[in-house]
């Protein structure tokens, strides 16, 4: 079992970083000196760099709204894009992998337990970014991995084993054939006629029944493959939406917590 290190501190913003971001006057400049920090090249020509800003411009905005340090501001940076690396990492579906793998790294911010995890967030703070996430993130999980991840294709190449290849005429034959062609040319056109007949009858051979066999087969098999994964997926976006329901509830606290015992 791997156990997870609180290493999102500093990881990608680092204290200099921060104070640049600090001393920004308004969120133009802000996103300016963020690109520049993030090594994104042209967001205006790039439809990546361009959400990469959005999503880490209105990540700081809600780390100042909340009142986060600037270390707390930096690790928050470094989730969020340790998760958009995951999610990114494949082009199959793995957003509960994925919301495992946010909650666990999270919660090593929030409690004491040196060196696995330490007290960097409080519970309200906490709370209020995994709130933040799965309201932002999780929410266009399936956008974000369509536009980050390569799209995938499927090419299909059968080979026919056992039979029969198609053999080739000699060049003594061929010349010969062509001979009797020159021969066969004063055919009457009633025997022509007769002869197309008896070839189109002769068409259905054993490698096109065989084919078409193969090709009814393989569609039947595709369709139920289809129908099994797109059933997976909603199944999975249910159980994602269910947890995204009971996240959404108002925090309580337990009864009996916060409040004084009178005598």
């Amino acid at each position: 079992m791997k156990i997870l290190q609180p290493t999102c501190s500093r990881k990608y913003l680092d204290i200099h970083s921060m104070h640049r971001l600090e001393k920004t006057a308004n969120v133009e400049e802000m996103r300016e000196v963020l690109a520049e920090l993030l090594g994104l090249g042209c967001p205006e020509l790039s439809l990546r760099d361009a959400i990469t800003l959005d999503l880490f411009s209105h990540a700081l905005i809600f780390c100042r709204q909340q009142g986060f340090s600037l270390e707390q501001t930096s690790a928050a940076c470094a989730l969020l894009q340790d998760l958009h690396k995951a999610c990114v990492a494949t082009p199959l579906g793995n957003v509960e992998e994925c919301y495992r793998y946010f909650t666990s790294v999270l919660f090593c911010h929030g409690v004491r337990r040196p060196p696995f995890s330490i007290d960097l967030f409080k519970e309200e703070q906490l709370l209020a970014l995994a709130d933040y996430v799965v309201n932002t993130y999780f929410r266009h999980f399936k956008l974000y991995k369509y536009v980050f991840t390569p799209q995938v294709r499927l090419d299909l190449s059968l080979t026919y084993i056992g039979l029969q290849q198609h053999k080739l005429w000699p060049e003594d034959e061929t010349e010969k054939e062509g001979s009797k062609e020159v021969e066969e040319q004063a055919v009457t056109p009633q025997e022509e006629e007769l002869e197309t007949v008896v070839e189109a009858e002769q068409e259905p051979s054993q490698v096109s029944i065989l084919r078409a066999y193969i090709k009814t087969q393989l569609n039947k098999e595709l369709g139920q493959l289809q129908q099994l994964v797109e059933e997976r997926f909603k199944a999975s976006e249910e159980r994602l939406n269910s947890k995204l329901t009971s996240l959404e509830q108002p925090f309580q606290l337990p009864p009996g917590k916060g409040k004084n015992k009178t005598k």
